[in-house]
């Protein structure tokens, strides 16, 4: 068991049963952002650990702050954990730390077994060297004798497959080959806990499964998993349980799903169109104007009602409002929807052209309403691009309006919401009994 250690609290978690493989408690870690007083702060808790003098090191000194705050949770065998938060929130500092790389200021890490830190595909390859010596060093490394590093050889190779360059510098590999390496090291030693940190995000489509189903043939023989990933998509598909992190502080832990819906909607909520559900933009000049000029955006419902947020399986109306200067035929609205978490994924793009609807706009201020019966987007933050057009005349353009979509019907680990009927059928009589 490898266990890391700081000064001791009352309040601290131990591991209750056989089965937990990773117990974080109470962990704190603090840095400077000035660079020549972390150098000083360095160097004298250094000369305090060498004379045994006790360091305060639940103060903070001038220029320093919490990179990470009382951060406690257990992790089991077979559980994949997903860290996710802003930039800045204390995922990568957390990963770290539990890796053994840096140490904590308070608190404790305590794991169970043999950890593979992934924290940055490639990161400790020496470029001078072949892939095949990389392969010995670095799982040597990661812990695993020459026997068994040469018993596994082939299939690390054949995963990565780098047959044709397994014997030229590492430093000759593209990014994609020394990434395909990296991995492979570390899902061969079998480790008891995986440390992942963007690392799924690299890589062709084809590596990218080959590295989903390893991840699940470990999980299965009770590899634990903590995942750190900007991409939602990702930590759904790996992760069942999530902890959201802010600021250094641990705000929710619990069922993927929920975190994950948490933390998107969170995402938007100090935008003021975000919190009031409405865009306003301000008037043009005739100079400045085309013809029809987007007053507002927003949602509303059936009955006309604004709403801050439309919720995934119900009824939701996208309002653009105009002012038409003079009257304009078959008019063309075109909605393109992008997700704002992850990879800024296109999900969307409604034209009322594509539906055989163009719209003629009267003189005056014209409000154009895109009705869905259903929403279909699944919980999460989404920015819209909304344009009125003509043929291939563009009258005005939105880039960007923000808006955060709820959660309604039941909606799990799904990319949209299926409206759906359930019916039973008789297709013969009735069967007669044995």
């Amino acid at each position: 068991m490898t266990t890391i250690r700081t000064q001791p609290r009352n309040t601290m978690m131990q591991p209750n049963d056989r089965d937990v493989v990773l117990a974080v408690n109470q962990v704190s870690k603090k840095f400077c952002r000035d660079l020549r007083r972390s150098l000083f702060y360095g160097v004298q808790d250094i000369a305090s650990d060498l004379v045994g003098v006790r360091r305060h090191s639940e103060k903070l000194r001038s220029g320093e702050f919490w990179a990470l705050k009382d951060v406690s949770f257990q992790l089991r065998r077979g559980e994949a954990l997903g860290l996710v938060g802003a930039n800045g929130a204390g995922k990568s500092t957390l990963l770290r730390i539990i890796s053994g790389l840096i140490k904590p200021d308070t608190g404790s890490v305590m794991v169970e077994g043999r950890v593979a830190p992934l924290i940055a595909l490639g990161a400790g390859f020496n470029p001078i060297l072949t892939g095949r010596e990389n392969i010995y060093a670095n799982m040597s490394i990661l812990g695993l004798p020459t026997r068994e590093i040469k018993r596994r050889f082939d299939d690390v190779v054949e995963f990565a497959e780098i047959w044709d360059a397994i014997d030229a510098p590492v430093q000759s590999y593209s990014s994609g080959m020394a990434a395909r390496l990296g991995f492979a090291c570390a899902v061969h030693i079998e480790p008891d806990v995986l440390l992942i940190d963007e690392v799924l995000a690299v890589g062709d489509v084809k590596f990218k499964v080959k590295c989903h189903q390893r991840l699940g043939q470990l999980r299965k023989n009770g590899t634990a998993f903590v995942l750190v990933s900007h991409n939602p998509h990702s930590v759904l598909n790996v992760c069942n349980l999530s902890i959201y992190l802010s600021k250094g502080r641990l705000l929710a832990f619990g069922e993927t799903e929920s975190i994950i819906r948490q933390y998107e909607e969170d995402l938007c909520l100090s935008g003021t169109e975000a919190a009031t559900g409405r865009m306003t933009l301000p008037a043009k000049s005739a100079a400045e104007s085309t013809g029809v000029d987007i007053t507002s955006l927003c949602f509303k419902d059936e009955h006309g009602e604004l709403l801050a947020a439309p919720a995934t399986g119900e009824p939701a109306y996208l309002s653009v409002e105009c002012n038409v200067w003079e009257p304009v035929e078959a008019a063309n609205l075109n909605c393109q929807i992008t997700a704002l978490s992850g990879e800024y994924d296109k999900v969307l793009y409604l034209t009322s052209a594509s539906d055989n609807e163009l719209l003629d706009l009267p003189s005056g201020h014209v409000e154009i309403q895109m009705q869905m019966p259903y929403m279909g987007l699944k919980p999460g933050v989404y920015s819209a691009r909304i344009s009125v057009r003509q043929g291939v005349r563009s009258y005005d353009i939105v880039e960007s309006f923000r808006f955060t979509v709820r959660a309604g019907k039941n909606v799990s680990r799904c990319l949209f919401y299926q409206p759906r009927a359930w019916k039973t059928i008789r297709h013969s009589a009735a069967l007669k009994p044995y």
